[in-house]
C-alpha cells in the first residue's frame, strides 16, 4: 500500500504545481464560467452538471485559493516564484533525476530557461557558500521536513557557517537554511532571501 500512496502523493504534487503555474484562463473552471480571470468563484453560475463538478472539486478550490494567496505576495505573481527550490524538494523526496523534472516543467507549461537564476549574489563568498547570518524570506515556502507547513514571507532564516550548496536544479544552487520560528530546515535559492 505504501507504493500506491507515494505514487498518489507524487501525482497530486505534480498536479498542484501545474495548477499554480497554469494561467487562470486555461483552467477548466474558467472555461465553464465557474471562476473569473482572478480565480474568484462566480456565484451566478450554479454547479449542477458532472462536468462542472469535475472542474471545481475541493482540490481545485484549494489550488485556486493558494494561487490567489501567492499572487498577492511581492514577487509571487511571477509564474515560477520559488519554483526551483520546490522542484528540488520534490526531486529529493521522490529521488528524481533532472530529466524527470524536465518532464514536470514541460507539463506545467514552463520552460527550463525560465529557471535561470537572477538572484542576488552579493552575499555569496568566494568558495560559493552563503555568508552566515540572519536573512528574511521574499516569499511563502514549504518546510523541508513534511512539505506541508507553510513559512511566510519576511520570516527569518539562519544561514550557518560553511553553508554550501546541497544540490542544484538545472544549475541553480539550492541551499539549506534554518527557519527561526520552527527551528526546521528549509530549501532556498539565493534569490529567495535578503538582509
Amino acid at each position: 500500500m505504501g507504493i500506491v500512496k507515494r505514487a498518489a502523493d507524487l501525482a497530486y504534487t505534480f498536479r498542484f504545481i501545474r495548477m499554480l503555474v497554469l494561467d487562470w484562463k486555461e483552467w477548466d473552471a474558467y472555461k465553464l464560467g465557474l471562476i473569473d480571470e482572478e480565480g474568484k468563484r462566480n456565484r451566478k453560475v450554479k454547479i449542477d452538471s458532472d462536468e462542472q463538478k469535475s472542474a471545481y472539486t475541493p482540490f481545485i478550490r484549494l489550488c485556486a485559493n493558494v494561487k490567489r494567496l501567492v499572487s498577492k505576495i511581492p514577487g509571487g505573481g511571477s509564474k515560477l516564484g520559488s519554483f526551483a527550490s520546490a522542484l528540488y524538494l520534490i526531486k529529493e523526496k521522490y529521488n528524481l533525476k533532472d530529466r524527470d523534472l524536465e518532464k514536470i516543467i514541460e507539463k506545467c507549461g514552463a520552460d527550463v530557461l525560465d529557471l535561470i537564476n537572477e538572484g542576488n549574489e552579493w552575499f555569496l563568498l568566494d568558495d560559493g557558500s552563503i555568508a552566515p547570518g540572519m536573512y528574511r524570506l521574499r516569499e511563502n515556502k514549504l518546510l523541508t521536513r513534511n512539505c506541508g507547513e507553510m513559512v511566510w514571507a519576511k520570516d527569518q532564516v539562519r544561514i550557518k557557517e560553511d553553508c554550501h550548496s546541497i544540490g542544484d536544479v538545472f544549475g541553480i544552487p539550492i541551499y539549506e537554511a534554518i527557519h527561526i520560528n520552527t527551528n526546521q530546515s528549509i530549501y532556498i535559492t539565493t534569490n529567495e532571501i535578503y538582509k
